[in-house]
């Protein structure tokens, strides 16, 4: 009988105490909760503000460094693996989870906000506009995707090169080698699953007082607790059926239709505001954002505190940071064959120079409407209710009624491609790293971060939902800087384990393909063999070799194992070494395109099935088919002889350890 759940019962339940914990606040203490989360934020703000600052700064420089440096070569896989998803799908799907529902929610306010209560210039002045805006960019700018970029850059990077399972845990393993197997590792991902859900609250009670916002002042519903609460409950019920249906027919349709549209919104407003004054006023900003972002990185006020600092870059720094295990785990789920400068190129930048277009677009069509029409009218109602300020803008526009229906169903889609995406990477922290899961459990996260938006609303509105973020991100600050620290250890030991190679080479015999028969190679080369051949050769050839080579280890008190690989078919020999990575000779089942000599081969063409080596730090394997067992043997020792070579040179104490691989590859 198949299991219901498929977890890690450590994490998953001790998840669901801390969750609980938090919402019974405001279920058991309903006129207490709004002050007992706003003193939890005040606390935590003044104590440990400089601490998130701080956090992000060092993040996004090293994010940088990454890219730039020699580090920015290596794959997200194995040396030859490639991308999962075409470039575009790609972007449109990291995008839609990261920031819809904040940039539908905060496009036209959080300007006009600044603009009416700037953090040091005067009200309503053009230096007031100008430092709108520059805020505005800031808060949704490289900072915040470079704290998403962490995350998906640790657990793309040792998940598809070291074959560890996609936890958050895993991105720490050069710091805690097995230990992350142990209490630290369990609390890891439980801090991930907490930060994750509020950080998904958050946004979700946002969408959520938005489309209601919207549904009043287009039809006159309620704007109430109790319209919301049913709001949410109808898209958590879509949603549920996005995560059911899964990515690639889910959430990525979802996501490129909503980036459509979303683009096709942008355009008519470019179009029908101040077109020409937009395009210099995005070149101006630009030129804002980057002459003022050093100081604003490290700006916390300290010798003049505002509150606009803990209401505003605070806020925002802990609710990336809460939503990082979510954006991130599910961009390196989408990530896998990218090298990790294209990587952080693209997710730093591609989404960053949306957002501030998107911003630019909206945010200074609002200031010129509100000081060239609307006469201070349209910020003053933003100040008073920002979730309705989308809507009141769009009425000094044409077709107000149709945008704002737009903007409406581009909220709900937010909103559900956030919850599925949200659902799916909690789901695989609580199963261990596992991604192929049961449907019941990824309902019961989905309807999981429904009641969490609904019991935080009606305990004390979006006030108790930032509480709840700035909160969860506490603990996991920390944990970015360690995950930061960790993939600097691992890109570090792979470039480390690639130069010794070279240098190593000269010394090494070459590889024992010249043994084949050369009519036996040609044969193998242009027969495609099936499926089944593959198989068979993997189990009765390559099987007897690994297994020949790990009993004469045994007899030479050397452990070995020999491994099947269920998930890909494949098998393994893994002789542990304790302080440097592993050595791992593995073989799986793996297809290429089969050469084609003419148009006819071409448009018929088949896939060949290979018997495919790989090994544990991530290089290029090879076909072993049509070699015989005394070959296979020849070219283990081959790789072990080159292995031991290795970690036995000066730089191997860079070499990190790899773990004992699981059944998932």
């Amino acid at each position: 009988m198949k299991k219901l759940f498929v977890i890690d019962k450590t994490v998953f339940f001790g998840s669901l105490v801390f969750i609980f914990l938090f919402l019974s606040i405001g279920i058991f203490f309903p006129s207490e909760a709004e002050r007992i989360f706003s003193e939890v934020q005040g606390y935590i703000l003044y104590h440990f503000g400089w601490l998130y600052l701080l956090s992000v700064s060092i993040i996004l420089v090293s994010m940088l460094l990454f890219s730039l440096g020699r580090f920015g070569q290596l794959k997200l896989g194995p040396d030859d693996s490639e991308p999962d998803f075409g470039y575009i799908s790609w972007i449109a799907m990291l995008f839609s989870a990261g920031m819809g529902i904040g940039l539908m929610f905060y496009a036209v306010g959080e300007p006009l906000t600044h603009f009416m209560m700037p953090p040091t210039a005067q009200p309503r002045s053009v230096e007031a506009m100008r430092e709108a805006m520059a805020v505005t960019f800031f808060h949704w700018g490289i900072h915040a995707w470079a704290i998403y970029a962490v995350v998906g850059l640790s657990l793309a990077y040792f998940g598809y090169r070291y074959n560890l399972p996609l936890t958050i845990r895993s991105g720490l393993y050069p710091l805690l080698k097995d230990r992350i197997n142990g209490p630290i590792g369990h609390a890891v991902d439980i801090f991930a699953i907490v930060g994750t859900m509020f950080g998904i609250a958050t946004s979700l009670g946002l969408g959520v007082s938005q489309i209601n916002a919207g549904l009043n002042y287009l039809f006159g519903l309620e704007f109430s607790p109790t319209v919301q609460i049913a709001i949410i409950v109808v898209v958590t019920a879509i949603s549920t059926t996005s995560v059911v249906v899964g990515i690639d027919r889910g959430i990525k349709k979802l996501s490129e239709i909503n980036l459509l549209v979303a683009i096709l919104l942008m355009l008519f407003v470019l179009v029908v505001g101040p077109t020409s004054t937009l395009l210099r006023d995005f070149v101006q900003n630009i030129g804002l954002y980057l002459d003022s972002v050093l100081l604003r990185t490290f700006n916390i006020y300290a010798y003049e505190p505002t509150p606009w600092v803990d209401n505003w870059t605070l806020f925002y720094w802990a609710w990336w940071i809460s939503w990082s295990p979510f954006v991130g785990m599910f961009i390196a789920r989408i990530s896998r064959g990218r090298t990790v400068r294209e990587f952080v190129a693209a997710v730093l930048f591609v989404p960053s120079g949306f957002t501030f277009f998107w911003m630019t677009v909206f945010g200074d069509t609002a200031l010129h409407l509100d000081v060239d029409v609307a006469g201070g009218q349209l910020a003053q109602q933003v100040v008073e209710d920002v979730s309705i300020g989308l809507f009141q803008f769009f009425s000094y526009l044409p077709l107000p009624f149709l945008t704002s229906v737009v903007s409406i169903i581009l909220v709900a889609i937010f909103f559900i491609t956030s919850s599925d995406s949200g659902s799916l990477v909690i789901d695989t922290i609580s199963a261990g790293g596992a991604t192929q899961t049961t449907t019941v459990q990824r309902v019961f996260w989905c309807s999981l971060e429904g009641v969490v938006a609904a019991c935080l609303l009606v305990a004390g509105g979006l006030s108790a939902l930032q509480s709840a973020t700035i909160a969860s991100a506490l603990p996991f600050s920390l944990v970015l800087l360690a995950l930061t620290w960790a993939l600097y250890s691992g890109m570090r030991a792979d470039l480390a384990q690639r130069n010794a190679r070279a240098n190593a080479s000269g010394a090494l015999r070459a590889q024992p393909f010249s043994e084949v028969p050369w009519q036996k190679r040609l044969s193998t080369m242009l027969r495609a063999p099936t499926s089944r051949d593959v198989n068979a050769f993997i189990e009765r050839v390559v099987g007897q070799a690994l297994n020949d080579v790990a009993e004469e280890l045994a007899r030479r008190n050397r452990v070995a194992q020999v491994r099947q690989v269920a998930e890909t078919g494949g098998i393994e020999l893994v002789v542990p070494n304790e302080g440097v990575r592993d050595f791992v000779y593995g073989v799986l089942p793996a297809t290429r395109p089969v050469a084609a000599f003419s148009l006819v081969q071409s448009a018929e063409r088949e896939e060949r099935w290979e018997a495919k080596t790989y090994f544990s730090d991530g290089s290029k394997g090879y076909d072993l088919m049509g070699m015989t067992k005394e070959q296979i043997l020849a070219d283990i020792l081959y790789q072990f002889e080159r292995y031991l070579a290795l970690v036995q040179l000066p730089d191997s104490r860079l070499v990190t350890t790899a773990p004992e691989h699981s059944a998932e590859i």
